[in-house]
């Protein structure tokens, strides 16, 4: 009776006398298997190897890869997040698609992964951590389906810290571009600036999120759903913008801008404002802090821009407290109201 045995995996070379030997494996990547196929050891060791392997997850990094994305926590992301995911993931198959899955509870793949994440680092420490992030983030979906019996990237510390001295606008970053933006960028920046959302998300936004007195809207990248009141300032500008497209910001022509056209745009009239270090992105914490120094709560804060309490609390911790003295003077007047016996408003 004969037996197939699949999967074997033979690997021919030449010996130094010129003769030729054939190597066997239980699988590609597998334990050696001793003699060859019909002899009675060589069954023994396969089968042990085949049994072994049952009792751990199989495969290679690149099925769990392909398996992420095809799952809903990936379908589910926001387009531009899909698309650089895609080129984090094209980074990881073309170093570790072929890495056996088995290999993820030995204590010397930590080091192994790091090691490559520092070589990364060297033409670029942010990419190397969302590069990095985003593999931690797989391993942590693929562990948690029981695909992987562990996750040799989870918290790895980040590489990049911000050198940036200045990440906030102030009132003179604001008057030097309203000096020189034309409406449709002004309203981009008020907009930005009064409801603390994303840049993908208010060039998305539409006429009928607006109803005179709120911005009712979904985040594109949390899913999060935000109703933000009006505030006069933006509610004017509103008002008295022409309807020129379904989408309230639009270009020159009246169309609806792109994320690339936008922020070119963008680049080039902050450039001609004499603006420098500062970027669109940055008016979502300039709205944090603006809500703090008028002496909002991190709840009412997290309310009306979306962020998680803990994001708002570690925005204002990390980022803006230190940056921004009005919060100081807010602080100090609300203590000389108390010592004075003045109840202040909430």
């Amino acid at each position: 009776m004969r037996v197939t045995l699949k999967g074997i995996n033979r690997n021919s070379k030449k010996l130094a006398d010129g003769s030729r030997v054939t190597y066997y494996y239980a699988w590609k990547g597998g334990p050696s298997l001793p003699g060859k196929p019909g002899d009675p050891e060589f069954l023994a060791a396969y089968n042990e190897a085949h049994k072994q392997k049952a009792k751990a997850p199989d495969g290679s990094i690149q099925a769990i890869l392909t398996s992420y994305q095809d799952a809903p926590v990936f379908l589910d992301l926001a387009e531009r997040t899909r698309k650089d995911y895609a080129k984090h993931i094209r980074l990881i198959e073309t170093e570790y698609a072929d890495f056996p899955l088995e290999a993820l509870t030995d204590r010397r793949t930590r080091a192994e992964f790091l090691g490559w994440r520092d070589k990364m680092a060297i033409r670029s420490r942010r990419q190397a951590d969302y590069v990095f992030a985003t593999f931690a983030r797989i391993l942590a979906w693929a562990f948690d389906r029981g695909l992987t019996l562990a996750n040799p990237c989870e918290k790895p510390g980040k590489l990049y810290r911000s050198g940036r001295a200045e990440i906030i606008w102030t009132q003179a970053d604001e008057a030097a571009l309203k000096d020189v933006a034309p409406d449709r960028i002004w309203l981009a920046y008020m907009l930005a600036v009064w409801t603390g959302q994303r840049q993908g998300d208010l060039l998305k936004l539409t006429w009928g999120a607006y109803n005179g007195s709120h911005i009712r809207l979904k985040q594109s990248k949390t899913g999060r759903r935000v109703v933000i009141p009006v505030a006069g300032p933006l509610k004017t500008l509103l008002d008295t913008t022409s309807k020129r497209a379904v989408t309230i910001l639009t270009t020159v022509t009246g169309t609806a801008w792109t994320s690339m056209g936008f922020s070119a745009s963008w680049r080039k009239v902050v450039a001609k404002a004499g603006i420098t270090d500062l970027t669109f992105h940055d008016l979502r914490g300039t709205a944090v802090t603006r809500l703090a120094v008028a002496g909002c709560t991190v709840t009412e804060i997290a309310t009306i821009t979306g962020h998680s309490l803990k994001d708002v609390t570690t925005i204002l911790d990390a980022h803006y407290l230190s940056r921004d003295s009005g919060l100081a003077e807010s602080a100090i007047r609300k203590l000389e109201a108390h010592e004075a016996g003045t109840k202040t408003p909430n």
